[in-house]
Order: C-alpha cells, then sequence, then structure tokens
C-alpha cells in the first residue's frame, strides 16, 4: 500500500477552495470516490486523517471545502460566523457542494459512475441537501449531522441511498426533527436507513469533543459502531 495524498484548488463561481484528496497508489485502474464534507469549522486535519483512510479502503478520499482556502474557524463563534450564510441560504450550500462534486468526478483515479459522500454535523446536513437535489451518486453518510430539510427541493426524487448515523442525546437535533427527516426521506422515495446511538452525544465521533454543556461529546462506542455501518454501506452501494 502506497498512500498518495495532495491538494487541489478549484472553483465555485468566483470562491476559490482547496480540497485535500488521498488514494492509494498501488491500486491499478479507476476505483469509487468519496466525498468528504467538514464539520462547521472548516477542511481540517480531521477529514484530511478520512480521506487517507478511505484511501486504506480502496477509494479516493476527497475532502472538499465549503469556505474558502485556507479558511478555517477558530472556536465556535468563528465557526457559526463561517456555517450559518449556508444554513441561510440552501440553495447556496448545494451549489457549493456541487462544485467538489463537479470537480471529483475529473480525477483520473475516479470511477464517475461510482461516487458517494460522506460529512460531519455540518457536513452531514450538506451531503444530505446533496443527496436532496437529487444528484446521480450512489449514497451519502451523515455522521451527527442536522437534519432540517431545505425549502426548494420539495418534490425531488432522492437518487441516493441513505445512512444517517446519530446520536439519541443530540440537543441539536430535537426527536421531532428525526421523524420529519424519515417522512422526508420515505416521500422523496430513498432508500434509507437510520441508526440512533443510545447514551450518544453530538460530534461523537470527533475525540477532541468533550463539552457535555454545549451537548458534543466524544462516544468510542458510537464512533467504532458508526464507522462500521459506514463501511458496510459503501460495499454495499459500490458494486
Amino acid at each position: 500500500m502506497a498512500i498518495v495524498e495532495n491538494t487541489l484548488v478549484y472553483k465555485d463561481g468566483e470562491t476559490v477552495l482547496e480540497a485535500f484528496f488521498a488514494f492509494d497508489d498501488s491500486v491499478t485502474g479507476r476505483r469509487p470516490g468519496v466525498l468528504i464534507n467538514h464539520a462547521w469549522c472548516g477542511r481540517d486535519s480531521f477529514v484530511a486523517d478520512k480521506a487517507r483512510k478511505m484511501a486504506e479502503l480502496g477509494y479516493v478520499g476527497f475532502a472538499l471545502d465549503m469556505y474558502g482556502k485556507g479558511v478555517l474557524g477558530t472556536g465556535p463563534s468563528e465557526n457559526a460566523k463561517l456555517m450559518q450564510p449556508f444554513i441561510d441560504d440552501r440553495p447556496k450550500l448545494q451549489q457549493r457542494i456541487k462544485a467538489a462534486l463537479n470537480t471529483v468526478k475529473l480525477l483520473p483515479w475516479i470511477d464517475d459512475s461510482n461516487i458517494a459522500a460522506m460529512g460531519f454535523c455540518f457536513g452531514g446536513l450538506c451531503v444530505l441537501d446533496l443527496a436532496r437535489t437529487g444528484a446521480d451518486i450512489k449514497g451519502v453518510v451523515s455522521f451527527h449531522g442536522l437534519l432540517s430539510a431545505p425549502e426548494n427541493t420539495q418534490g425531488t426524487k432522492i437518487k441516493a441511498k441513505i445512512l444517517a448515523l446519530h446520536g439519541h442525546d443530540d440537543p441539536m437535533v430535537p426527536p421531532e426533527q428525526v421523524l420529519a427527516f424519515q417522512q422526508e426521506m420515505t416521500k422523496a422515495g430513498a432508500d434509507w436507513q437510520f441508526v440512533t446511538y443510545g447514551n450518544t452525544m453530538h460530534a461523537f465521533t470527533n475525540p477532541m469533543a468533550n463539552n457535555p454543556g454545549f451537548g458534543t461529546v466524544y462516544q468510542a462506542d458510537a464512533d467504532r459502531r458508526s464507522w462500521m455501518a459506514m463501511k458496510n454501506f459503501f460495499a454495499e452501494v459500490f458494486t
């Protein structure tokens, strides 16, 4: 195994973005690609590590950029300011992640008929919105993602298979939002799965999360179990 990693500059309109990608150079031919959408802080080392892990599984991991080259939040207040424009303007969010999808399709190592996406927290919302637009991709995985529906995708059939991995005690996604999401997925004709982990709060995959008052706490069992669920899901959708 020889993991190759690099960065790639691409654009959404006039906004310059920078992705991090990784692949196993010992694999011959084209292979599936996985878009990886960061949390509210921006494209950081957390998603870069996930891209490397995707490469180890035989895929191309592509950690996309929603905010702009070199833009990273330094704490909750700044992170919220970076994220909020996309929460307020979901078409803008959808256009931004589609720019990453269009870019990844051009990479010479990727089978462009075998692309999926995964995301964490805000990134979970982003990849779910990509699916909500009817994007022709194999599947999306949301890890402790925000679930609220946009207003511009009603009536659109979801082609991607959906796997949402959720902490039961996540204060940012109340039970009524979970139910609304499940009803939305059913109405859109999606092949969806929703896995809930008990005694688990928001950000359960992030070892640095340790703020019970804010609702973000790492949970090792949920982290391990959700990663296994994701691996099984990708093994299914990449056929």
